[in-house]
Formats: C-alpha cells, structure tokens, sequence
C-alpha cells in the first residue's frame, strides 16, 4: 500500500474540527502553494477583497492547502489580515463573514493532494462554488474573482477554465502540447486547460473528491489535466473567463520543467486509455462560451527567458541517445526532420514543422498505449523531442509579438485536428511496430 493510499482524506484532524465549527460557506477559495511566501500575501488579500467587493453578505472560506514549505509561506499566510469592513466581534478589520484557514494537507506530496483538500472542505461546507488561485500570481486582480465567479453562481456552469495574456514563451507545454491535443481529442477550445486559477461547483468538487486517482501523477501536476479532461468527458457544463495579464513566477522552458512534463503528458495519455470511446467520435473543436475582459492583448506580457541555445542542446544530445529508438517509433518522413534537425549548427534555421511535430506526437500516444509496462520511459524519451518543437517555436515567433505568435498557435492546433485520423490509426495498428520499440527500450 503506498504513502498516498493509506489516507482516507487529505484533511487533518484539526482542521476538520475547524470547517465543522465553521458549519457553512457560500464559496471556497482554495490557494494551493509551496514555498510562496513572497506572493502569497497578494494572493489570499486580492482575492479576499474580490469576494467583499462582488457580494459583502457572501460566506466565504478560503483555505490555503499547503504542501510543508520550508520557507515562511505559512506565517506569511496567516497574518493576511482579509477584506476590511466594520468592526466586527472577530476583532478590527476582519470581514465577518470570511474565514481564513492554513494548513499542511495529508497525502502524496504534489499540487493534485493540494486540491483534493480543497474539494473535500467545499463538500464538507456545502459550498455553491469554488474558486482556486495560483500562490505565485502576480498579476491577479479582484475582478478576477467575479469573472470566474459569475458562471458558476448565475449561469450554471460547472467549470471555468482560465484565459490569459502570457508571454509568448510561458506555457510552453500548454502551447506545443495540451491546449492542442485536449482541443482535438474533445473538440473543445479552452486555451489553458492547465491553466492554475480556476472556479467550479460543488456538484464537479464532489465527483473529483470521489475517484481513485490519488496515487497517480493526478496528486501532482496532472491535476490541472485531469479536472478539464473529466469535466469535459462527464458532461459537465464548461466555459472559460478572460482574466487578462497574467504575470506569476515563469520558467525558462530550457530548464526546471522536467516533473512537470512527465506528469503532465503522463495524466493527458492515461485519459486518453480511460476516455477512448468518447474522443474517437470527435472530430472538429468549437470554441466554448467566453466571460470576462473583452480585450485580452491590451498590453504586451512580462518577458519570460527561453534559452534557445540549451533547447537545441537538449534535443541533439536527446537525439545521439534515443535516434535507434525513435526511428522505430515514429514515421519515416518524421524521422528524417529529426535526422536534420540534428546536423543543424546555426540555431536561427532550427525549424521543427508543425505537421512532423503533430505526427511524432500521435505516435507517442499510440505507443504509450501498445506499452503499458514503459509508459514512464517513453515519456522521458519524448522530452528531447518537447524542446525542438519550443526551440523552433522561439525561433519562429523571435520578431513577433505574443498576440502574433497566437496565429502560429491556432495553426498548429488546426493541424492536430486535420491528423486525428493519422492517431486513430496509429492507436489501432501499433501492436505492429510496438514490439520493436520495446526491445529498444530494454537495450537503452
């Protein structure tokens, strides 16, 4: 039995005791976080100040679900004094009706556990609905609590993904890879389906606390995934709210994104095993009901660095390692741009075409399928491959503004649509080629 499977909840026993002494709330906001304590203060009082300014009367909890900082993100958090009102019997400058509550959760260590702490306080408090905010904003406002707030209290939707201005190089993973397979396995475009701050209802809170997912990569990064993916595929109503800028804590794509990654396309494909019925009927995307700022390009995001030099490395040197792998597993024509690829010597003609791109990727989803015994490997595999596509997406987008780069985006999410069939039938055939991979795999 692992860590993650011996705990029931991820609340401890003191804060049960605490939501039970709380009773109720009209709305949570959940701040999952570690080592944040030079933002988390701007996080918890913007959004407690959203709450006051949209409905003084609303019961709000927000609960910051901590994963065991080593800095001081937890006394920072609980010295933000909340939304000021009049003097009332909690004491001066305390709305009466928001609670604050930190607390290390009880599970696997990961964002994923953060949040099933956050889904069971919803449920316990019986909560309308839920807000989640990332702990490293920068750039959050308190309008951003009613754009993500409204769909779910007023209009009935069940989940509300995120959009925003960022920089043409954060969110390289969201760019080359999630947004563009999550739009053309399940025809809906939502732009950040990872996106970090996010609203749903305690009808969609209930359903995730519920599934045995909490040993898995979904207690990690594949949260963010897992929940748009389910609320798509269950039939919940979903929409996005543009929040506008979003400026926050960025890596270079070059480096630091190594867990990340795994997890992520770990969480994407194991969804495509549990949901195959459901994505092989889709064909097309439409683009899904829209809240908040009508423009979002009003200004040019906060830079975030791209280290092209080391992307190429990392890929040439990925190639050296992997090439007898990879040329068994990907198609012919797709190989040869990985052959040229690696002889390139002047980073500026790096150029990694979008349909090779879209094709080595299907097939990778079709092989983590054929080969559930290396799924891991095959993952870590793939990633040398991850940062051709973004070091030829830098060289691409070099002159253009981030609006700019969008067109370049949307194509290649088209593309991803236009080759769906070049998946199904790699997904059905593979068992032909899977063989020969996985000996490569074992000799590697």
């Amino acid at each position: 039995m692992s860590k993650a499977q011996m705990f029931f909840t991820a609340l401890r026993p003191p804060i049960m005791r605490r939501i039970e002494q709380i009773g109720s709330a009209d709305v949570v906001i959940g701040v999952p976080c570690f080592n944040n304590a030079q933002t988390i203060d701007h996080v918890i009082s913007t959004a407690s100040r959203g709450l006051w300014e949209l409905d003084k009367n609303m019961r709000a909890v927000i609960i910051v679900s901590e994963g065991g900082s080593t800095d001081d993100t937890r006394e920072v958090a609980r010295e933000v004094a909340l939304a000021h009102t009049h003097e009332s019997a909690r004491g001066p400058g305390l709305a009466p009706w928001q609670e604050l509550i930190v607390t290390i959760y009880r599970g696997a260590g990961g964002k994923g556990t953060a949040f099933r702490l956050i889904f069971e306080a919803v449920e316990k408090l019986g909560a309308q609905a839920c807000l989640v905010f990332d702990s490293d904003l920068r750039s959050i406002t308190p309008e951003w609590v009613r754009y993500l707030l409204e769909p779910i209290l007023n209009k009935g939707y069940h989940f509300v993904a995120p959009n925003y201005a960022r920089y043409k190089y954060d969110g390289t993973i969201t760019n080359n890879i999630v947004y563009n397979l999550t739009r053309a396995l399940y025809g809906k475009r939502i732009r950040q389906p990872i996106g970090g701050d996010l609203a749903f209802s305690r009808l969609l809170a209930r359903f995730y606390s519920n599934q045995e997912v909490w040993d898995t990569d979904v207690a990690r990064f594949g949260i963010d995934i897992w929940m748009t993916t389910m609320a798509i595929t269950q039939g919940f109503k979903v929409c996005q709210a543009n929040l506008g800028l979003k400026v926050h804590d960025a890596k270079d794509p070059a480096s630091d994104l190594g867990a990340m990654f795994r997890q992520v396309v770990m969480t994407l494909f194991s969804l495509m095993e549990s949901n195959e019925p459901i994505w092989k009927k889709v064909r097309g995307s439409e683009p899904v009901e829209s809240f908040g700022v009508a423009n979002l390009w009003e200004r040019e995001p906060e830079p975030v660095k791209a280290s092209l030099d080391k992307l190429i490395e990392g890929y040439q040197s990925g190639f050296h390692l992997f090439k007898n792998t990879w040329k068994d597993l990907i198609n012919p024509e797709s190989f040869k741009e990985l052959e040229h690829l690696a002889r390139v010597r002047n980073s500026h003609n790096f150029l990694f075409p979008i349909e090779a791109w879209v094709r080595i990727l299907y097939d990778f989803a079709a092989i983590f399928h054929h080969l559930p015994d290396h799924r891991r490997r095959l993952v870590d595999i793939m990633s040398p491959l991850y940062f051709a596509r973004v070091a030829s997406f830098v060289v691409s987008t070099e002159k253009m503004s981030t609006q700019e780069s969008e067109a370049l985006v949307e194509r290649q999410a088209e593309a991803f649509e236009k080759n769906k069939d070049y998946l199904i039938e790699r997904w059905d055939n593979g068992g032909q080629w899977s063989q020969r991979v996985e000996e490569d795999i074992n000799h590697l």
